[in-house]
């Protein structure tokens, strides 16, 4: 966005914050925020708040935009679809317009009377590989018929901190079958480096961390072990299969089995609501499982390509390229009317 030309009044990565403790913590520091944030829209009388995912925050403030007569747009709108339904009859109580990202999304919306337009999804446009397979395995030192997985722990600390560690271990398991694999951890920005290091030092399985060319590793991977999220769409996007992992603290993970109700929760498996690559979730994240998982992924199985084959299928539910496009005209359209 900064090189985009936005002015930053804060940096939101410096707000990424996961789990009711972490939340709790750092309250003070987030409503001190809040009313930054609200003391500049009074200052500056924005035309449109244009509000994108973040919703426990941004929907805080959207209510200050609205008592203060200012028009509000919600870009990734909350997901009503999944829990708390009654969120998008308050949630179009408040903004003017939303524009999602995902199909299913649309629906929920409707019915509270929202003005929603599905825009299709921006991965489209921008989850493409830079080179060629070959120039890709030549660039990552990957020889003849080896075989590449993944490990994609996420980017925030408690995603790393419940997902590294069984993963490494899948990993071990993996190398005492088979010789002619090799292990890549992408780096996602903002990482502790050190740390990955020494965690797979400590792990004894020779992974290689990479930070740079990630959609091009991942279009010449067999599979990954991933956690849940954008990366399980990039992936489909790329034809990678992933075996998709969430773990959360037990108490963060009690809260949600009483809110959150779904069948499915990684985003191919959503859209065409069923099983097309398996999730591990909880207690359900262990290094036997994952191992024997990422196994049936390979390249050259039935199965992988079975699953490549509903990845297409979900991937073609994400809408026409020029997402960005539609979504940019239809925040100007509510900004002038």
């Amino acid at each position: 966005m900064s090189a985009a030309g936005v002015k930053l009044v804060r940096n939101c990565k410096d707000f990424s914050i996961m789990g009711v403790l972490e939340v709790l913590k750092n309250l003070p520091r987030i409503f001190g925020l809040l009313n930054e944030l609200t003391d500049c829209m009074k200052r500056e009388r924005p035309d449109l708040l244009v509000l994108i995912d973040y919703p426990d925050f941004n929907w805080r403030l959207a209510r200050r935009a609205k008592e203060l007569g200012i028009k509000v747009f919600s870009y990734i709108p909350p997901s009503a679809w999944a829990w708390r339904k009654g969120r998008a009859k308050n949630c179009t109580a408040i903004a003017d317009r939303f524009a999602a990202i995902f199909p299913f999304e649309v629906e929920v919306y409707r019915e509270a009377g929202a003005d929603i337009t599905f825009v299709g999804n921006p991965l489209v446009d921008t989850v493409k590989p830079s080179m060629s397979a070959d120039s890709a395995r030549k660039f990552f030192g990957v020889e003849g018929d080896e075989h590449v997985i993944l490990l994609m722990p996420g980017s925030r600390r408690q995603e790393i901190k419940f997902l590294l560690e069984p993963m490494l271990d899948a990993a071990r398991l993996i190398v005492e079958q088979r010789s002619d694999i090799k292990f890549f951890l992408p780096i996602a920005d903002g990482v502790d480096r050190e740390a990955l290091t020494r965690a797979i030092v400590k792990s004894g399985v020779e992974v290689k961390l990479i930070g740079e060319h990630r959609y091009d590793l991942m279009s010449i991977a067999d599979c990954a072990a991933a956690a849940s999220g954008t990366v399980i769409l990039e992936a489909a996007l790329l034809g990678m299969p992933c075996v998709v992992l969430y773990k959360m603290a037990r108490l963060n993970y009690w809260i949600a089995k009483r809110f959150v109700h779904i069948d499915h929760f990684s985003l191919p498996n959503i859209l065409l609501n069923k099983k097309i690559q398996p999730e591990l979730l909880q207690d359900a994240v262990e290094p036997v499982r994952i191992s024997t998982e990422l196994l049936r992924l390979l390249r050259g199985s039935s199965h992988r390509q079975i699953v490549i084959e509903e990845l297409k299928a979900a991937c073609d539910k994400l809408g026409a390229p020029g997402a960005a496009r539609r979504t940019a005209q239809l925040i100007l359209n509510t900004a002038h009317s």
